[in-house]
């Protein structure tokens, strides 16, 4: 009994290995993805051809390429594992007690402050689960990296995902006091155009645009930056530094505020806020791990430091009709 259950989970393995190699697109890919050696991942690749007797990859030096087989092979699988997902997350659901491993995507700024909040509160709710926190800004991709779900600054463009709004990040101008002198603070945008300028890249180059909060009414303007990033936490130093004015997201420069390291100007202008959502791949069901952190997450959000709620945080347009959602 025992040798035959460990068989049936050594090849549930063994699937779920050959699938990350076919999505990785090379062995030592899916090795690094799945945290151990290249000759390991080449090894389940044999042992599942044994099992099966048949040729699954083409490999050469240069190219790694699937047989006839190995499509077939790769469609099922998915079939399987999908199926076997299902009745975790059903058994693992019921329970509401998650397990094993959350493998979560967070921007680089917002996963090392603002989320570190809810993160602890989810780890030490819920003891048997452990968490990936892999920072990176740009958009996930669930499949080849095995992320169960990410937290997203800015719009989502991929239509098949589901998407939960969470809040809105404000967004700010500041500078050092020293930028501005002992005079009065500009009053107007058409005074900002004046001063040195920062820029962060993921959200604007050459050209700040600021709404009126009081009308509504909308000013753009060129600037020539004198540095640019794609860093929040290095847009905020430079700032500090003086090296000029900036639209920061208002939660990384409230303290620094706060204790007058630097100033907001014309208080009454803005960035447009920046979304910020919770998404993850869809699935028939979901298993506790991701569902619950959802709900901590959904809970939490909107009360961070400098964040707005926006009313609501059911699924957007980017979740399809129909869809459930944890």
């Amino acid at each position: 009994m025992n040798d035959y259950s460990t068989a049936g989970i050594d090849r549930i393995d063994l699937l779920r290995t050959f699938i990350r190699i076919v999505d990785a697109g090379s062995l030592s890919a899916a090795a690094t993805q799945l945290g151990t050696t290249q000759p390991t991942v080449s090894r389940r690749l044999q042992a599942l051809e044994r099992s099966l007797g048949l040729q699954l990859l083409n490999r050469s030096t240069h190219r790694m390429q699937l047989t006839g087989d190995g499509e077939r092979c790769y469609g099922f699988a998915r079939q399987v594992l999908e199926s076997w997902g299902e009745m975790e997350a059903e058994l693992l659901g019921a329970r509401d007690d998650p397990r094993g491993t959350l493998r979560v995507q967070v921007p680089h700024a917002f996963g090392q402050n603002q989320l570190v909040a809810p993160l602890g509160k989810y780890l030490s709710r819920y003891p048997n689960v452990s968490v990936e926190w892999v920072l990176h800004d740009r958009s996930p991709n669930f499949t080849a990296e095995g992320i169960d779900c990410a937290i997203q600054v800015g719009a989502i463009e991929d239509p098949s995902v589901v998407a939960i709004r969470l809040g809105e990040v404000p967004r700010i101008v500041v500078t050092h006091p020293a930028l501005v002198g002992e005079g009065p603070l500009p009053t107007t945008t058409e005074q900002l155009q004046r001063l040195p300028w920062l820029a962060l890249r993921t959200y604007y180059t050459d050209e700040v645009v600021l709404t009126c909060q009081a009308d509504g009414r909308s000013h753009r303007f060129a600037i020539q930056p004198r540095m640019s990033t794609d860093s929040l936490y290095a847009l905020r130093s430079a700032a500090l530094a003086g090296l000029g004015a900036c639209v920061s997201s208002a939660w990384v420069v409230a303290q620094d505020i706060e204790e007058g390291r630097l100033v907001q100007l014309v208080p009454q202008w803005r960035a447009a806020p920046l979304p910020v959502y919770l998404i993850y791949p869809h699935a028939r069901s979901y298993p506790a791990k991701l569902r619950l952190f959802a709900e901590i997450i959904r809970t939490d959000m909107p009360n961070l430091v400098g964040m707005t709620h926006t009313g609501t945080n059911a699924p957007q347009p980017a979740a399809i009709a129909g869809r459930p959602v944890p």
